[in-house]
């Protein structure tokens, strides 16, 4: 018996991701302000997307940069509290339309946690969306099958 693994598969592709960051301000008049002012004054990180979620006490502002690590480094130069995690960003055209994402995502038995558009001035086949699913791999792998274009972080600079 050989000792040579299980072929390759699909399964086992890497999809391209984006680094999304959330994070957690106070909920406080003029704080949205003050963050996107220090990513203005940021030479080296550009905001692709924005996206809050308010709640009484405190905000959560997802945002996907050019530059994760610019904005790890900005983040914590101004002792603010975020997270961060890969999710997937796909365009949608009159093929590949966001109720047929949602029917092949549901179909797959995947939920998705969240959603939000990409901005953009580059010239796109249609929308960006940002995607979060509880399995984002398989989710990627799901749209390719189906052949939705997924964006890795190049693709947004």
């Amino acid at each position: 018996m050989s000792a040579m693994g299980p072929p390759g598969t699909a399964a086992g592709f890497n999809i391209p991701v984006v680094r999304q960051f959330s994070i957690f301000l106070e909920n406080r008049v003029g704080r949205l302000l003050d963050v996107l002012r220090a990513f203005d004054d940021a030479i080296d990180v550009q905001i692709h997307s924005l996206a809050v979620l308010e709640a009484t006490d405190f905000a959560v502002v997802r945002m996907i940069p050019d530059n994760a690590d610019a904005t790890r480094l900005l983040l914590r130069e101004r002792d603010l509290a975020f997270s961060e995690i890969d999710i997937i960003v796909t365009e949608l055209d009159e093929d590949h339309e966001l109720s047929k994402l949602c029917l092949y995502l549901l179909g797959a038995e995947l939920n998705i946690q969240f959603m939000y558009p990409i901005m953009g001035d580059q010239p796109v086949a249609g929308p960006r969306m940002a995607i979060c699913c509880d399995d984002n791999q398989f989710a990627g792998q799901v749209l390719l099958r189906k052949e939705f274009r997924l964006l890795g972080a190049a693709d947004l600079r």
